[in-house]
């Protein structure tokens, strides 16, 4: 059965500027570019009123769901990246990897970035009442399905909320095979997994009330992501966490837990991160010597800087170097 565009269901969950780059029976390939960078979605039909989409985004931010769906629920898992979604009321939630994310696309969003400038994740988008009638014939054939569209969604998205589901086993054994199933077996694992999703969240929790935050307020992340440019744009100084609570005006405690959810690891771990990457940067793109480069990355010591990036990139700064004239 060939694929429709839904060019227009499309362009009201990411915007005017996605269009049709490759068509074919089985799959939609869209394309959208900012001045940030370029995201492709590839979009499979499961079951009538259920799509599946492959999500691979390499920006900082994107148009998404600027217009509200009627009776579409909208189902996120993150494979690897981080995935920002800002809402009217302010508060802005995070989905990490190995999350799962369920929300109904009648909840207006104001703004959708992703903090680590990369997403990779699949979506599953289903129409209630398309899909609830498939599900009917589908039993009708396979036996008893105890699966209740409308029953997730009360449980999981009720009063408008998006519920998260924090990285598990479980989540993890439902999607790893997504990533990774044979062009030609695709279909036949969309149909099962899919199923298997649907009977997981019949069976779901709603995850209660305070038990981890999940939500920062807009504020908040401003804060925390003018503080991480700053000391980004700084990389040859090292802050304590109190000369940035003083600095930037906000309690420690807050900005050690914003920051974490905004970016996933905490400050240390992501400057770091981001020290180590810059210096391979330089190793490829420079003659600067290794002290230099040191230097340039907060490192007064060669020897420290040596250690600190065999420990993340797997060899020396000079076989790194090497490795790629």
């Amino acid at each position: 059965m060939r694929l429709a565009n839904s060019a227009p269901l499309m362009r009201e969950l990411y915007g005017p500027d996605i269009r049709v780059v490759v068509q074919e029976k089985e799959n939609i390939v869209y394309k959208m570019e900012n001045a940030g960078g370029e995201g492709m979605i590839t979009r499979y039909q499961v079951f009538p009123g259920i799509e599946l989409l492959y999500n691979d985004f390499h920006m900082g931010e994107c148009e998404q769901n600027k217009l509200p769906c009627r009776d579409m629920m909208e189902i996120n898992h993150c494979w690897e990246g981080r995935f920002e979604c800002e809402f009217p009321n302010g508060s802005c939630t995070y989905l990490g990897q190995g999350d799962l994310a369920v929300n109904m696309l009648t909840n207006r969003t104001t703004a959708s970035f992703f903090p680590l400038a990369h997403y990779h994740g699949i979506s599953v988008v289903i129409d209630l009442a398309g899909a609830s009638e498939t599900i009917d014939r589908l039993a009708a054939v396979l036996g008893n399905l105890p699966i209740d569209l409308y029953a997730i969604r009360d449980k999981l998205c009720g009063k408008g909320a998006c519920c998260v589901m924090r990285a598990q086993e479980s989540v993890q054994h439902i999607f790893s095979e997504l990533y990774t199933a044979p062009d030609e077996l695709r279909q036949g694992y969309f149909k099962l997994k899919v199923l298997e999703l649907l009977l997981f969240l019949t069976r779901a929790e709603s995850p209660r009330q305070g038990e981890e935050r999940r939500y920062f307020y807009k504020n908040q992340v401003a804060v925390i992501k003018a503080m991480k440019e700053y000391m980004t744009e700084h990389l040859d100084r090292h802050f304590t966490l109190k000369e940035l609570s003083v600095g930037f005006n906000i309690p420690l405690t807050s900005m050690k837990e914003c920051f974490k959810g905004v970016y996933g690891t905490s400050i240390y771990a992501y400057m770091q991160s981001c020290r180590m990457e810059a210096a391979a940067l330089m190793l490829r793109q420079t003659g600067d010597s290794v002290t230099v480069i040191a230097e340039k990355v907060g490192y007064a010591n060669s020897s420290k800087f040596s250690e600190a990036f065999k420990k993340q990139m797997m060899m020396t700064p000079s076989e790194y170097r090497n490795k790629r004239v």
